[in-house]
């Protein structure tokens, strides 16, 4: 496997999500997480505790938050998350509540994504905006907001809305997030040459179940 493929692969959080997933699904996700030595895998809250006892410390544990609708309470959210990181999640993806960003409660957006932080406990903390959905001036105030929480990634999608991470929204949030907040491009994300180009744009991470069986494919 060459340098350039080991770098795409150290930035994806290998993921499976589906409402219909299954343990032997996910152990088999971990088992080629851990094989191509991806970030993470990204799995959902009823799992961790079985993956985390699966991999030990052999690969980080992600896992979602008020997913994939970002509507639950804050309180809802605060309790997943304080479940999630005893059950030994490393890494936290949580959605933001869509409908009071519209409304503009900022406040209530803001002091959410803190809250959660604060639940996190020293884990990383991913905020999904769900970009599909917003105009560009919703997207750019995330940015702000996203950066002012001490969250530590902006994350473009669900990838269960409309469509997932396009590269006008990472150069975008490029542009609009401070120094600390990192960028996770998630959804849709299909070959070799766009995980290429959302790196480049300036993606820390990418959330995908396609690369890996790309990878798969292919000679190494």
């Amino acid at each position: 496997m060459d340098t350039k493929m080991k770098e795409i692969l150290g930035k994806v959080d290998h993921t499976l999500l589906l409402q219909t997933a299954t343990w032997e699904e996910i152990r088999a996700l971990c088992d080629d997480a851990i094989q191509y030595g991806t970030a993470s895998v990204c799995i959902p809250p009823c799992y961790v505790k079985r993956a985390k006892e699966y991999v030990k410390n052999a690969m980080r544990i992600c896992t979602v938050i008020g997913f994939p609708n970002g509507n639950h309470t804050t309180a809802a959210k605060v309790y997943e998350t304080e479940d999630a990181v005893k059950n030994g999640a490393d890494e936290i993806d949580m959605v933001i509540n869509i409908g009071m960003l519209k409304a503009g409660d900022y406040d209530y957006v803001l002091d959410e994504i803190r809250r959660i932080k604060a639940a996190c406990q020293g884990r990383l903390l991913k905020v999904i905006i769900e970009t599909c959905l917003l105009t560009e001036e919703e997207k750019i105030k995330m940015c702000e907001l996203v950066t002012e929480s001490g969250a530590d990634y902006i994350k473009t999608s669900t990838g269960f809305s409309t469509a997932g991470a396009t590269f006008s929204d990472i150069a975008l949030f490029k542009e609009h997030v401070g120094e600390h907040v990192k960028i996770k491009a998630a959804g849709g994300i299909s070959s070799l040459a766009d995980a290429q180009k959302f790196m480049e744009l300036g993606a820390d991470r990418l959330g995908t179940s396609r690369i890996v069986k790309l990878v798969k494919e292919e000679p190494v």
